[in-house]
C-alpha cells in the first residue's frame, strides 16, 4: 500500500504545476459565491464546473482539478452555501451566508457557476460535475439549462433532495452525454443505476469497478483512495475526451 501511494504521488509531482486563482460570483439571490479556477493551456479549452459533496468546499478538488487542467480542461470549483470544511478547506460561501443551508438552496450557486462557464467558454463545451448531493443537483441544473450544458459527470448521485423523485424526474429531460461513478456499495450502485436508467440521452454510462472506491469525487483523490483512484481516473478521462478539440 505504501509503495502504491508513493508511486502515485511521484507521478503527480512529475507533472507541471497548475495554480488556482480565486474568483467571486454572485448568485441570483445576491449571495456571494467563492470559487477557484485552474486554467488549461491553449485557446478555448472546454470548461468543467465542479461541485463538492456535503460538509465540503472547493478544496475537495484541490488535487483533482490540476490533473483535469493538464488534460485540457479549465476547471471552476466553487464553495456552495451547503457545505463546510471537509478535505481541509474553508467554505467561504457558507461562512458568508451565516446559517446552515439545505441542499436545494445551493442550486443558485451552481447556476452562477454555470453562467460564469458559459461566459468564459467562448463556445467551447461546458461539463457540469457533481459529487454526492451536488451529483443530484447537476441533473436539475442540466434539465433547467439544456442549451448551456454539454455533458454531465456525477460521482455518487442519489435521491438526496426533499422530493425523492426529483433527480430521476430531471434526468428524464437530460439529453447530453452522462457519466456516473460511485462507491462500490450496493446502495450507491443501485441508486446510480436508477438515475442512469431515467436519463433521456442514449449516450450514458456507469462505471462498475471492482477496484477500491470512495464516496463522491474523493474516489479520484490518492489520499482518500490510494489503491483505486487511478482506475476511476481512467474511466472519467476516457469519457471526457469527447469534449476536447479534435
Amino acid at each position: 500500500m505504501i509503495r502504491l501511494l508513493s508511486a502515485a504521488f511521484a507521478a503527480v509531482l512529475a507533472l507541471p504545476a497548475v495554480s488556482a486563482e480565486t474568483v467571486q460570483l454572485a448568485a441570483a439571490d445576491g449571495a456571494k459565491v467563492f470559487g477557484e479556477v485552474w486554467r488549461a493551456a491553449g485557446a478555448k479549452p472546454p470548461i468543467i464546473v465542479a461541485f463538492h459533496q456535503a460538509e465540503s468546499s472547493s478544496a475537495e478538488y484541490a488535487p483533482i482539478a490540476p490533473r483535469l487542467a493538464r488534460a485540457g480542461f479549465t476547471v471552476l470549483a466553487i464553495d456552495q452555501r451547503s457545505g463546510d470544511g471537509a478535505f481541509g478547506g474553508t467554505n467561504r460561501t457558507a461562512a458568508g451566508l451565516g446559517r446552515k443551508a439545505t441542499y436545494e438552496e445551493a442550486l443558485p450557486d451552481l447556476e452562477a457557476a454555470l453562467a460564469w462557464a458559459k461566459a468564459n467558454a467562448s463556445g467551447a463545451p461546458v461539463v457540469v460535475w457533481g459529487s454526492s448531493y451536488s451529483a443530484a443537483l447537476v441533473f436539475l441544473l442540466a434539465a433547467r439549462h439544456p442549451g448551456d450544458v454539454n455533458g454531465v459527470v456525477a460521482f455518487s448521485p442519489g435521491e438526496y433532495l426533499e422530493n425523492k423523485t426529483a433527480v430521476r424526474d430531471a434526468a428524464r429531460k437530460v439529453e447530453v452525454p452522462v457519466y456516473i461513478d460511485q462507491a462500490s456499495g450496493s446502495d450507491e450502485v443501485g441508486q446510480s443505476a436508477q438515475i442512469l436508467q431515467a436519463v433521456k440521452s442514449a449516450d450514458k454510462q456507469q462505471l462498475l469497478s471492482k477496484s477500491n472506491s470512495t464516496h463522491g469525487s474523493s474516489t479520484l483523490r490518492v489520499d482518500a483512495n490510494p489503491a483505486g483512484a487511478e482506475t476511476h481516473w481512467m474511466g472519467v478521462l476516457t469519457f471526457l475526451k469527447r469534449f476536447l478539440p479534435a
